[in-house]
């Protein structure tokens, strides 16, 4: 039987079958299936036509994926509302994309802060020395007194948890224009010690809201308001406990002739800082003459004496 050149062929198995079992339809889209009947329009591309069922054996074409193309850069996928009885994740509003869970405001990272409040006062232990009292504590003395080892050694010694922060230490976090104590104070050394006065109380404020305890260490004088109680009681709280570390000159000028770089101060600086240092006489905070003492003997000294500011607080 011939066929005209250019006439469309008959479909091989009967009317409306193409190869292999598939309607003829999805192979010559638009062509009639059967003399008589209209076209039937190619159906969107990866879907089948509602009106032809698969062939027994073939399932049907996966549907498109519901996002096929990628949003702008910029533009987040909205998030869906909470299941109803599901709290929604902090900080969202109900509109764009939910946070992640821990990254909400007044977070960092995934471990929530407390908000650092002043410190109050501590409870007194129930047992000898601070025992597992939570406090603030701040060690008051001229360079070369010793303070920050035995802040270290009585901060390591305790049964809970006491953090050490030390002043100098948070000073010389500076590196590019650090102001040398060796070149004086002025308007940059104050600015700068304002600044890591204020860093070290609100550390303080965020070790204690978690429940640890801390000791710092600063060469505060009782005649300077700059460098002074003042400021620490404004960024620490009522709470902190002072106690002054006031050995012997002789004593300060040997250990500061073992200190090195912008640590050791001239005899002459050190001789001043400790006369002022002894307007502490009569003021009514604890001092520890630790002249003769080792640094074990003076953190055990500390512990005692701060057992008895809690009992009875120093008026400051």
């Amino acid at each position: 039987m011939q066929h005209a050149v250019g006439a469309p062929l008959p479909p091989p198995h009967g009317p409306g079958i193409g190869h292999v079992g598939r309607p003829y339809q999805a192979q010559h889209p638009g062509h009639p299936g059967h003399p008589g009947q209209p076209p039937i329009p190619p159906p969107p591309a990866g879907r089948a036509h509602p009106s032809r069922p698969p062939a027994p054996g073939h399932s049907p074409p996966p549907p498109p994926p519901a996002h096929s193309q990628a949003p702008p850069p910029g533009h987040a996928q909205p998030s869906p509302p909470p299941a109803p009885g599901q709290a929604p994740a902090p900080g969202w509003s109900g509109t764009g994309p939910t946070p992640p869970a821990g990254e909400a405001g007044g977070r960092t990272g995934h471990v929530q802060l407390p908000p650092g409040g002043p410190v109050p006062l501590p409870v007194p232990p129930a047992e000898a020395g601070t025992g597992g009292a939570t406090l603030a504590v701040l060690l008051i003395g001229p360079a070369g007194a010793g303070k920050t080892t035995v802040a270290k050694l009585w901060a390591a010694r305790r049964r809970v948890p006491t953090a050490h922060v030390s002043l100098d230490d948070v000073r010389e976090w500076v590196r590019s224009g650090f102001a040398d104590p060796q070149a004086g104070w002025n308007d940059h050394s104050e600015a700068q010690y304002r600044l890591a006065r204020r860093t070290c109380g609100f550390a303080a404020r965020n070790f204690l809201a978690n429940g640890i305890s801390c000791i710092l260490d600063d060469a505060v004088f009782p005649d300077r308001p700059v460098v002074g109680l003042g400021g620490w009681k404004r960024h620490v709280g009522p709470g902190l406990l002072p106690v002054v570390l006031l050995p012997g000159l002789e004593i300060v000028l040997e250990r500061n002739a073992e200190r090195s770089g912008n640590r050791r101060l001239s005899d002459e600086e050190v001789a001043r800082i400790h006369g002022r240092m002894a307007g502490w006489y009569g003021s009514g905070l604890p001092i520890i003459d630790n002249s003769t003492y080792d640094v074990e003997t003076t953190a055990r000294v500390l512990d005692d004496v701060l057992a008895r500011s809690i009992a009875s607080p120093p008026a400051w």
